[in-house]
């Protein structure tokens, strides 16, 4: 089971995750038998860890969180109540399903609950949150699981609410386009539905096949389609959440227009569970579009990779649907290690790969659009060779050769993964600057959505070396920083990340983040240790 669930995973989610630093520590009672717990309740645990080949552990920072000595410990009085709500099959304790539960895909990050709920609908969401409030239960809200932040695993021996069987389709008005459905609905289902239909959704994703609405409306999560039909906080109208005192707050609106007061359902789109605990979503979703063209292309400096967005924006226009950019590295690392790929652009590698994608209702039109915008480039000397994909399968391919990127740095050996927003004209200096600062001992390979100025920076080498960590941070959040970028582009802090908020947003507006999780969650029972930095939480 997990050998297919691990497979599966791997073939259906594009994997950008970041190695950490080595960090000396004594684990106690780490075996998944016993709650890392004892009557101190103060057993300190790493970041994450991911173990390596050679058998050590990795960490993203060297700093420790510490199980809330606030929290209960899971009792038999407490399964009894949790069966007589659930039934037998809602209440898991199975210690192969645990396991599975407890640890993240990537198999980054590992906690140690004992007890996994499965609701059918929002009232025993409600009534689980309202017995585990009172109980002062942390819980650990999960989905899909996909995520690569440490946001949907427990940390230490928290209750996972899995909602993955409150997956009914509620309503879809043709007229608005409208979809209404509950959290635990996979993303390819519902495209698949909207297929038949004939729309499509504002959202796709590598992790398609096992990813939850809910989960990715609480992550905000980006994916290729974010440059055509923006985030998750346009297209989501309005979503149904759970409290931490089991209080169901209705924001289930359908209309596009509604300044009544403050529209809170923001608050918990990319608030990863920390907040409330989201059952339902009504989300607007575009028509199916039937013009749909790909060309792939080469630039030899990044400079004429930026001048080429700019001309695609104007030329294009509406039609512009994704904009996706690799280095020479990044293609040929996918060309030694995916089987089957081969080079669009024989017989050389360029310095920078374009993948423009158009999406149209006027196949005509938009074909002879996008040849005039190509020729026009390359007479201007932006790219010096390109191709237009001429069927299915070539489109595919080329969407391989960008999708199969983090396939390709796995097979090479260990990477550390960093996820980045930086204003354009500065993105790839970062990647210049963390290659003089490696050295030759690592490759840096750069690839990711140019069109919203997301970096997927990944330093590849043969194994895991603090030393060259030790050159990567902090010195990839300071530069971040600096150039007033973003640590977390669409992946979420979760546990990674939840320390070192700082670097993206002013102590002021962390505060205010504290303030309203102290809020809405005042015993701070939901998904602990994650999003905020659990030293500011105590304090607040």
């Amino acid at each position: 089971m997990e050998k297919w669930r691990a497979a599966d995973r791997l073939l259906k989610f594009s994997s950008r995750f970041a190695s950490g630093t080595k960090l000396t520590c004594t684990i106690i009672n780490y075996d998944h038998t016993h709650p890392l717990v004892s009557e101190c309740c103060f057993f300190p645990i790493p970041f994450y860890c991911c173990k390596s080949k050679q058998g050590k552990y990795f960490y993203s920072v060297a700093t420790t969180v510490h199980r809330n000595p606030l929290f209960s410990i899971i009792s038999p009085d407490d399964i009894s109540y949790f069966k007589t709500l659930l039934g037998e099959r809602g209440v898991v304790q199975d210690a192969l399903a645990l396991d599975a539960a407890n640890t993240d895909w990537m198999g980054k990050y590992r906690g140690s609950s004992k007890l996994l709920l499965q609701p059918k609908n929002t009232e025993e969401v409600s009534q689980i949150l309202k017995y585990c409030n009172s109980r002062c239960l942390a819980v650990v809200p999960q989905g899909g699981n996909t995520g690569l932040v440490g946001g949907s695993v427990p940390v230490f021996d928290e209750v996972i609410i899995n909602v993955g069987l409150m997956r009914n389709i509620l309503s879809f008005d043709k007229v608005s386009g409208v979809l209404v459905c509950e959290a635990g609905c996979i993303l390819e289902n519902l495209i698949s539905f909207l297929d038949d239909e004939g729309f499509i959704m504002p959202l796709d994703l590598g992790a398609k096949g096992s990813c939850q609405i809910g989960g990715n409306v609480s992550t905000n999560a980006g994916g290729l389609r974010l440059l055509r039909y923006g985030s998750l906080h346009g297209s989501v109208l309005g979503l149904e959440a759970v409290l931490a005192n089991g209080t169901v707050l209705d924001m289930l609106g359908t209309l596009r227009k509604d300044n009544t007061g403050y529209d809170l359902k923001h608050l918990f789109i990319g608030s990863e569970g920390s907040l409330g605990i989201v059952t339902k979503v009504s989300i607007l979703t575009p028509p199916k579009l039937s013009s749909v063209n790909i060309a792939f292309l080469a630039c030899e400096d990044y400079t004429s990779c930026q001048k080429l967005l700019l001309e695609a924006k104007k030329k294009l226009g509406g039609i512009l649907s994704a904009f996706e950019f690799l280095d020479s590295d990044a293609m040929s690392l996918v060309l030694k290690h995916l089987d089957g790929v081969r080079n669009p652009l024989p017989p050389s590698i360029h310095n920078f790969y374009i993948l423009i994608e158009t999406t149209g209702s006027n196949e005509t039109f938009d074909k002879e659009n996008l040849e005039a915008f190509l020729l026009h480039s390359v007479e201007s000397g932006l790219v010096a060779n390109g191709v237009l994909a001429q069927d299915i399968n070539q489109a595919s391919s080329f969407w391989h050769i960008r999708e199969g990127l983090p396939e390709a740095l796995m097979k090479a050996g260990a990477v550390y993964k960093y996820d980045l927003s930086l204003p354009l004209e500065k993105m790839y200096d970062l990647v210049e600057e963390m290659r003089v600062q490696i050295g030759p001992a690592a490759k840096v390979v750069a690839y990711g959505h140019l069109g919203d100025g997301n970096l997927h920076l990944n330093i590849s080498a043969p194994a895991y070396d603090d030393n060259i960590l030790a050159k990567i941070e902090p010195f990839v959040y300071e530069w971040t920083s600096k150039n007033r970028g973003s640590i977390s582009a669409e992946h979420g802090l979760g546990l990674m990340k939840a320390a070192k908020i700082h670097y993206s947003k002013s102590p002021e507006t962390v505060q205010v983040m504290a303030s309203i999780k102290k809020l809405l969650d005042p015993n701070g029972i939901l998904n602990p240790y994650k999003v905020l930095p659990s030293s500011l939480l105590s304090q607040n």
